[in-house]
């Protein structure tokens, strides 16, 4: 698990872009395909056999009939995390500045490759399985897309997974704990936030969780290294 975290330390050696194009091709693109693949089916059995079982919205009934105002601008505000216009922009700075620190490109782009991949799955896959939204009150304007799997929770997650490896290049054990949890424990949040506000279901939001973790893992894995060093150059 080391190696696979530093593996960016453990060899920096430059790529060509013919042979960083030719493994994100074949290291990240093809596991992401079986990814979709698989969001694609659960789907499907989500609105179709499973679509009919007695609790129905029993979660998300029970948190719309629990909410109050407090928690509401809580859940607005940390709902925010897993924004279209949030995950751009902070996966845009984060690139720059990777680029910027590192003067590695092939690294610099690990985060936008995790978030438009979670974004290309998330989009495909919720046009084709075209799940309607919890049957309460939604505190948000629903937006185009269907709600299976959730785009805000994937959004978040390959985001702020990806910010929670990057942080461990942290040489503070403390600050690089800190970094670590709130970076893991945002996505979550962001999961509760859109099942409270009625805009998912918790198999949403499982299956949002999901298809972000695929993403930053076949992201951070995309590019061959050599790791037999097992010493990380910080």
């Amino acid at each position: 698990m080391n190696t696979f975290v530093h593996r960016y330390e453990l060899d920096t050696s430059r790529p060509t872009g013919k042979a960083a194009a030719r493994d994100a091709a074949t290291r990240a693109l093809l596991p992401a395909l079986g990814g979709w693949l698989v969001l694609i089916g659960v789907g499907f059995l989500v609105v179709g056999p499973l679509d009919d079982y007695p609790e129905g919205n029993a979660v998300e009934e029970w948190f719309a009939e629990h909410r109050t105002p407090t928690m509401n601008a809580v859940s607005e505000w940390v709902g925010r995390f897993g924004m279209t216009e949030v995950v751009i922009g902070v996966t845009a700075l984060t690139v720059a500045i990777l680029w910027w620190r590192t003067r590695q490109w092939w690294f610099a782009v690990v985060p936008a490759l995790a978030v438009s991949l979670q974004s290309l799955l998330f989009i495909t896959s919720s046009a084709l399985v075209g799940r309607e939204r919890p049957d309460v009150e939604k505190l948000d304007d629903a937006p185009p897309t269907s709600s299976f799997p959730s785009g805000h929770t994937g959004a978040s997650t390959a985001l702020w997974l990806t910010m929670a490896m990057l942080a461990q290049r942290i040489e503070n054990p403390a600050l690089r704990r800190v970094v670590t949890v709130v970076c893991v424990t945002i996505p979550f949040l962001v999961g509760l936030s859109r099942i409270y506000r009625g805009m998912h279901g918790p198999l949403d939001v499982v299956f949002g969780l999901l298809n972000g973790l695929l993403c930053v893992v076949v992201a951070w894995w995309y590019l061959r290294r050599d790791t037999s060093t097992g010493t990380a150059r910080r």
